[in-house]
């Protein structure tokens, strides 16, 4: 990079700025699963879902939440225009990611970075449609929110959506576990002694969080077949 493109006030508009972008709006969406996870684990409360209801109500309604919504939304939408961005860029030039490690797993992982986080998006439109927007938009005055997780978990796509949301977890585990570390790289925030720390941090959450999520449904599909 030249010290000028360095030096210029449009830094987003380089692909350094693109990078430090979707680093940190990755690091501000991986730090929204584990809050999004906790409030899913009601659903295991054996109260016929009504702490899970109550909590639901109050993230449809609170004001404040609505704010972080937005919020939100503007982060999931900085990356994936940022990831095109970057993308395109990167096809007419050469073929290069996060500021990362070359060869190996690393480049195995970064390679495909573009797929899962494609795969990811097209499930959470999915994922959006079936609970945000049929409560929102579809049902406004349905307020059995347990119900329609239940349901879709159990019986929606004939059975089928509860492994397709299972599969996206993997894929979704499979995108953390390169985009945790990378996005630090990215930053320059490497360190001989921190960076391995940062690295087995980010194994950990990438295996953490998407199996936490995928419990979800493989509890209701297995409890449905009376598998337990």
């Amino acid at each position: 990079m030249s010290q000028a493109t360095a030096a210029s006030p449009f830094l987003l508009a380089t692909s350094l700025g693109k990078k430090y972008l979707m680093a940190l709006s990755g690091l501000f969406l991986v730090s929204f699963l584990p809050v999004h996870l906790a409030g899913n684990f009601l659903l295991f409360k054996n109260d016929g879902g009504a702490a899970f209801d109550a909590y639901s109500v109050f993230m449809s309604t609170s004001p404040i939440i609505r704010v972080l919504e937005v919020t939100l939304v503007l982060g999931f939408a900085v990356h994936i225009i940022d990831a095109l961005l970057l993308t395109l860029r990167n096809r007419s030039a050469r073929p290069v990611g996060y500021k990362g490690g070359k060869g190996g797993r690393s480049a195995l992982f970064s390679t495909y970075m573009g797929v899962t986080g494609s795969i990811i998006l097209i499930y959470l439109i999915i994922h959006i449609n079936s609970f945000t927007l049929k409560h929102r938009i579809y049902e406004p005055d349905n307020l059995a929110f347990y119900h329609t997780v239940k349901s879709a978990f159990e019986t929606q796509w004939g059975g089928f959506y509860a492994w397709f949301y299972v599969a996206a977890m993997l894929l979704m585990g499979f995108h953390l576990n390169h985009g945790f570390s990378s996005a630090f790289q990215s930053l320059g925030l490497n360190h001989r002694k921190y960076t391995p720390l940062i690295k087995k941090i980010g194994l950990l959450y990438s295996i953490a969080i998407p199996v936490g999520f995928a419990s979800i449904p493989v509890f209701f599909q297995l409890r449905y077949l009376n598998l337990f």
